[in-house]
């Protein structure tokens, strides 16, 4: 692995820097950075997963993409699936205790990461290890010596912890050891800086206590911000809908971008392009003043993220589609075609909400009655605000659900 002589200290400070919350410290990053320079030695730069098999999305994507800048200057990624930890329930950020994974779960989550991280990530720099390796293998006099390294007002100095005692919340035992085992990963890995979300701040301030008493140079812990979703109020989530998957058409990435609020647009320039920061500025004044529209500055900032996990020319094809459906109501040049079943038939007729189900629009019948209810179903553009509507089949009918989905319905021969 080559490091990056090329770069100043002060302009890797500023590309690390970028979009950061906190660092703590920056003197120690770049004392770190000029170590790594002039002994030509790679920084350990890790990041701990539990294994819960998220689909990643640009708000996981953030933490990734600034491993990936560490990368590209010639340090060493080091990617720790929480295999033992997971099977405790991070407490960060719960307001009770979390469900713990079985062994079986936690296995099949698991294997789903390399494929979702190597779209980001540089495999060949990317080391991958579980933390059971070393975690299994302690003895219960281990454990004892390891939490004798802090004491229980420091564990429970955790903002989460103290808000479950003010509400008289039962905090587990299990719960106090997480943040511990986390640093004791750090311990063993010798990590030189951890990644985190700003809601990890605790169990990565852990590895650096844990470090120190095991007379290692502590790490820096680079905290990023928790991205907001599409909502404009709740953190990106798959669970609330509120996401822009990373491996989502590139279609439907770009039309979620465009319904971004106005306030969000520079804040997922800075997170989630590789726009540079003065051109981004100069943006930004342009846009408080009133002479970029928000739609021509969201315009590019969806190019610009389509772009990164596609193509240019994809990212063109795909605003070109968004003009096309949204602006012109025209519908999109190719409609992947979709067979319903004539199981549902009766009379010659189909629910309507067996249509939108069978399209794999909705997870089941009372979530395509919503979204009829909502006014977000049309057939051939007319809009079906009947939830009991039943309807005569045709082929070629196209089913529209929201703005971006479409279906060309063809009737299959069972």
């Amino acid at each position: 692995m080559q490091i990056n002589k090329d770069m100043s200290i002060d302009n890797q400070m500023t590309l690390i820097r970028r979009g950061a919350v906190e660092v703590i410290s920056e003197d120690e990053l770049r004392q770190k950075l000029i170590t790594a320079r002039d002994e030509d030695r790679p920084l350990r730069v890790k990041l701990g997963l539990d294994p819960t098999a998220p689909d990643i999305h640009l708000g996981i994507a953030v933490v990734l993409r600034k491993l990936r800048l560490f990368q590209d200057l010639g340090h060493e990624v080091i990617i720790i699936i929480g295999d033992f930890t997971a099977a405790i329930g991070d407490p960060s950020g719960k307001s009770k205790t979390r469900p713990q994974l079985s062994v079986d779960e936690i296995q099949a989550n698991a294997e789903t990461y390399e494929k979702q991280y190597c779209q980001i990530l540089d495999p060949e720099k990317t080391q991958v290890v579980f933390n059971s390796e070393w975690l299994d293998r302690m003895a219960f006099s281990d454990v004892i010596k390891l939490t004798a390294r802090t004491t229980v007002a420091r564990v429970l100095e955790r903002d989460d912890f103290v808000k479950r005692l003010e509400s008289n919340t039962s905090i587990g035992v299990h719960e106090i050891l997480y943040p511990i085992c986390q640093g004791y990963d750090s311990v063993v890995l010798k990590a030189d800086i951890e990644m985190g979300g700003t809601d990890q701040k605790f169990n990565n301030l852990m590895g650096r206590d844990l470090q120190r008493a095991d007379g290692q140079e502590p790490q820096v812990v680079l905290l990023m911000p928790l991205l907001v979703g599409l909502d404009g109020t709740e953190k990106m989530s798959k669970s609330l809908g509120n996401y822009v998957g990373i491996y989502e058409s590139p279609n439907d990435m770009y039309g979620k971008l465009m319904s971004i609020p106005d306030e969000l647009i520079f804040t997922y320039f800075e997170l989630t392009t590789d726009v540079p920061l003065d051109e981004m500025h100069e943006m930004q004044s342009a846009f408080n003043s009133g002479e970029l529209h928000p739609k021509v500055a969201k315009q590019r900032l969806a190019r610009e993220v389509v772009s990164i996990y596609s193509h240019r020319d994809v990212a063109q094809s795909a605003e070109a589609h968004f003009e096309r459906v949204h602006k012109h109501k025209e519908l999109p040049a190719e409609i992947p075609e979709v067979a319903i079943s004539q199981k549902n038939f009766t009379d010659g007729k189909i629910w309507i909400a067996h249509i939108i189900a069978e399209s794999n629009f909705a997870q089941s019948s009372s979530e395509a009655i919503r979204l009829v209810k909502q006014g977000a179903v049309r057939l051939n553009g007319e809009r079906i605000t009947d939830d009991k509507a039943t309807i005569e089949f045709q082929n070629e009918t196209v089913l529209q659900v929201g703005k971006r989905k479409f279906a060309r319905l063809i009737l299959s021969s069972t």
